[in-house]
């Protein structure tokens, strides 16, 4: 919701489980917003095209993104993946109001 809000993004964000993938403009670029929760492999996330999320005209959020990516960049997806243009980012809930973010950029 922030990161929306930071692009200038006036809509309701909520998550896509059910959709796989919402998307959101009007804002400085679009946000594509995807969920993971309901493909357990990385052969079903490819069949499904999600692919073509990662390298759009705009910002992709991916929750469950280990699904697909494991625990690292190394996994199946990585071939996708924009070398020039890739922030890895983790949040990890500690607490009822704590997190922890964590992020590395990937690329040259």
């Amino acid at each position: 919701k922030g990161l929306a809000r930071g692009l200038g993004i006036a809509a309701r964000v909520h998550s896509p489980t059910f959709a796989l993938v919402n998307i959101y403009s009007g804002g400085r670029l679009t946000l594509f917003h995807v969920d993971l929760y309901r493909l357990d492999t990385p052969a079903q996330i490819i069949a499904a095209g999600l692919e073509d999320y990662l390298t759009p005209a705009g910002v992709t959020v991916i929750e469950w993104a280990e699904r697909w990516f494991g625990e690292a960049q190394d996994q199946p997806a990585a071939p996708f993946l924009p070398a020039d243009r890739f922030r890895w980012i983790q949040i990890h809930t500690l607490g009822e109001t704590a997190r922890r973010i964590t992020y590395e950029d990937i690329g040259p």
